[in-house]
């Protein structure tokens, strides 16, 4: 009787392997993508301990069209931001997709997320200035 680290890697046929292999491929891939969003998630936070924090207060606004304005900027950014992060993953799986079909198709959701989100965040002026119709701003 024969005694090996892999008993059954010897029954394997080509077919099996390959998908072995690319299992690993997938696995190393999502290490790396891991990896890297960890890294600017760091870099994010080490330059956040170094944010100046301002004396001014924030939460008096003197009318309701700087509220309004303050939501637009709000909206934007959040907006903005989010479409960025999904561009970013987009991005990502484009890169270490490796050819792998479904890879490929979830970056293009991706890229269509950020699209939506990029499209949402330039309409918000439209929004704040519906919202000051209603309002009477």
């Amino acid at each position: 009787m024969r005694l090996t680290l892999f008993p059954n890697r010897s029954r394997l046929n080509g077919k099996d392997s390959t998908h072995r292999s690319a299992a690993v491929r997938r696995r190393r891939v999502r290490r790396s993508a891991l990896l890297v969003a960890e890294l600017v998630l760091v870099a994010l936070l080490a330059s956040a301990a170094t944010a100046y924090a301002g004396t001014s207060v924030l939460a008096i606004a003197e009318s309701v069209d700087q509220v309004l304005n303050n939501i637009r900027n709000w909206l934007m950014g959040i907006l903005a931001g989010l479409a960025t992060v999904a561009a970013t993953i987009g991005g990502i799986r484009r890169v270490f997709g490796g050819g792998d079909p479904s890879e490929q198709e979830k970056s293009k959701e991706a890229f269509k997320a950020a699209g939506w989100g990029y499209a949402l965040a330039a309409l918000a002026p439209l929004l704040v200035t519906v919202l000051k119709g209603i309002v009477g701003a």
